[in-house]
């Protein structure tokens, strides 16, 4: 017999196992709205949030065709959402895309159904989306979208849409995606998956499941053929009459996935791109197994895939053959220089000089060598790839490099997920040295790569091989120096001179800005850019054709609030301060992606002007980020004839994950302070 002690504690495990369960499940059920749901509430709202994505549920199943033995997956989705306010409309504009096969054949929308709820007088009023509404768009070859909007739009609507798809494309099981551009309170996904039909699940984000979980089950999938078909499954058939009837048993996989309360997704400061930390799931088939059949495997390995685009005509048959219509003109363009060295530079230089890329971003070839040869124009696949070529007819070792670049988002390291690659390098070995090459960047040195290259894992392309290549922002140091030097002449006047060395890609910039624009341009810009009493002249740049040196900025400075002011206010930094904090956002919810590590140094010295003095001096700090990954340092020192100053802004490494957010931010910060801060100095009476 149970004492009350006992029973009591029972009873609380029940209600708290009832309350888990509660939980566990959505809030409202689809289709039904009531004035209750209207009042919408969750910590995730604020005054900022335009809308929020109430609930969004997806299922995806496998359903046995009787009479093609086959398979089809049907996909449903039902979503509720609510706009708070006028900036939340587009989130009523919902875009449903479908599959089209290269012979035409396409995956079906129905069942679609959507409306608008609003709250008027206290009853509920609904408006149905017309089906002549419905639009359909051409995306591209293999992709059709249809487009709606909701209508009878107000701030404060509740709208709600549900779809089914038909797919005859196993390959294509549905994915999803958790979290958005608003909140979502509950984002759930079911897929039933046959044995059979075997994936590979890739899942992403940086946002936690509150349900992951498998249920196994049996399954059991009739169909009808006729015998001269069915013979050839594998599957075991009634063979008494010319209609053969299969039962095929088998496990099935039944995958449960749940967020909830996901935060809104916004781009921030150093973002490659959202793609890399949205919360989702996705899914790549690996092997179709059914029983009595041999296995059909569509997940290749990377050896199997290097050989398959060596022999590809859009990609490695173009340098694998001979290409000797490139003879004359490589002959030309190398002229009498003897080493693979020099060689190899004037070959670069030519294709970097002569050709432009037309931002097309692709892997393949779409034209053929000599075309591109003779056009002078291509993507970064026929301009590259037209760079190993006449590398090779010097006897030069190259190699295509394939990857993603940093706003494609990232590649699988162990799968050889094709599809997410999007651009190509050159790879040359000279004197046993490897280079790396990209000649669609204009104003670019030999060796050195665009920083959108750098995304980590890529793949060196050669026969029967794919070796990974590690292209990381971290091992990009971008060092930037500037010098300022600042006393009175015999006049009286304070002027001083000022140099700026920019790092490898701040000078690629200023190179590129400087076909747009002209030095005197440039120096208006600036000269806004310094306080009133600042006047700049001399204004020159160097080094920009010069392209192994970097770019150097040079001026004279003039300061007019010495002349008869009783005190002077002066920031030492002058315009190199960093004025705003990169990190605004309170909270970060994924890494922050510089393009490189950065080195950047300040110094200056500066002659007291006559008559003055030091009144006050901030102080001198120096703090650390993270132990060693970088720090700060600002050391100020006078006397009464001399200020000098340097300081120095250092970060070891240019990927900081989102764990590591408010301490850089707290870094930054105290930077901003302290660069800030001014020496006060007091005319002396």
């Amino acid at each position: 017999m149970l004492s009350k002690k006992n029973t009591g504690f029972l009873l609380v495990l029940l209600l708290l196992q009832f309350s888990v369960s509660a939980q566990d499940k959505l809030k409202f059920k689809f289709g039904k709205v009531s004035v209750e749901d209207f009042d919408v509430k969750s910590p995730l709202i604020d005054s900022s949030t335009n809308a929020v994505v109430i609930g969004d549920v997806g299922k995806s199943q496998f359903v046995a065709n009787s009479n093609e033995l086959s398979f089809s997956l049907i996909f449903t989705q039902k979503k509720r959402m609510k706009i708070i306010n006028k900036n939340g409309f587009d989130i009523a504009t919902v875009t449903i895309p479908l599959y089209v096969s290269d012979n035409n054949k396409a995956e079906k929308l129905s069942n679609l159904d959507a409306y608008t709820y609003n709250l008027e007088n206290g009853k509920i009023v609904e408006t149905k989306v017309d089906k002549s509404s419905v639009f359909t768009e051409k995306h591209s070859k293999n992709w059709i979208y249809n487009k709606f909007t909701f209508p009878n739009l107000k701030e404060g609507s509740i709208i709600e849409y549900s779809y089914q798809v038909k797919s005859d494309f196993f390959f294509n099981l549905q994915p999803w995606t958790f979290q958005g551009e608003y909140p979502v309170l509950w984002s759930q996904y079911e897929a039933g998956i046959p044995e059979f039909y075997q994936y590979v699940t890739l899942s992403q984000g940086y946002q936690p499941f509150f349900i992951n979980k498998i249920d196994n089950s049996s399954a059991s999938y009739s169909f009808v053929e006729h015998e001269s078909r069915a013979e050839s499954t594998g599957f075991k058939a009634d063979n008494s009459s010319k209609i053969n009837r299969f039962t095929v048993d088998g496990k099935m996989e039944y995958h449960t996935w749940v967020m909830k309360d996901v935060p809104a997704l916004k781009e921030e400061a150093f973002t490659t791109t959202l793609r890399n930390s949205v919360a989702k799931i996705e899914f790549q088939i690996n092997a179709v197994v059914f029983p009595n059949s041999a296995p059909h495997n569509y997940m290749d390995t990377w050896e199997t895939v290097a050989s398959q685009l060596m022999e590809n005509e859009s990609f490695g048959t173009l340098i694998e053959r001979p290409n000797n219509w490139l003879d004359k003109d490589v002959n030309d363009i190398v002229g009498n220089a003897s080493t693979l060295q020099e060689k190899s530079r004037k070959i670069y230089e030519y294709v970097r000089d002569n050709f432009t890329w037309n931002n097309n971003n692709s892997i393949y070839v779409t034209s053929n060598l000599k075309d591109v040869f003779k056009n002078k124009t291509g993507s970064v696949a026929d301009i590259n790839m037209l760079l190993i070529a006449m590398l090779r007819n010097q006897k030069i070792e190259a190699n295509p490099i394939i990857l993603s670049t940093r706003d494609n988002g990232f590649t699988h390291e162990f799968y050889p997920l094709i599809n997410r690659y999007n651009y190509l390098i050159a790879k040359a070995v000279i004197d046993s040295k490897e280079y790396y090459l990209d000649a669609t960047t204009r104003q670019l040195e030999f060796g050195i790569l665009p920083s959108r290259t750098y995304n980590g894992q890529a793949r060196e392309i050669a026969k029967n091989n794919a070796m990974p290549v590690y292209l990381v922002a971290d091992s990009l140091k971008e060092m930037g120096a500037t010098y300022i030097y600042i006393s009175q002449d015999d006049k009286g006047s304070v002027e001083g001179s000022f140099k700026h060395n920019f790092g490898v890609y701040e000078s690629l910039k200023m190179r590129e800005k400087m076909t747009k624009t002209s030095q005197e341009d440039l120096k208006k810009a600036l000269q806004v850019e310094y306080p009133e009493d600042v006047t700049i002249d001399n204004f020159k740049l160097d080094s920009l054709k010069l392209l192994n040196l970097p770019v150097a900025l040079n001026c004279d400075l003039k300061f007019k609030s010495f002349e008869d002011a009783d005190i002077v206010y002066f920031n030492p930094m002058l315009d190199d301060a960093l004025k705003n904090n990169p990190f605004a956002a309170a909270e970060r919810f994924y890494p922050v992606e510089m393009p490189y590590a950065i080195d950047k140094n300040y110094f200056l010295t500066m002659q007291i002007p006559k008559g003055y003095k030091v009144d006050e001096l901030p102080k001198s700090a120096r703090v650390n980020f993270n132990e060693d990954e970088g720090m700060f340092e600002y050391l100020l020192s006078a006397d009464k004839d001399l200020v000098q100053m340097r300081c120095r802004l250092l970060l070891k490494k240019a990927t900081f994950l989102n764990e590591d957010y408010q301490s850089l931010r707290d870094f930054y910060a105290f930077v901003v302070s302290k660069e800030a801060e001014q020496i006060v100095f007091k005319k002396v009476k």
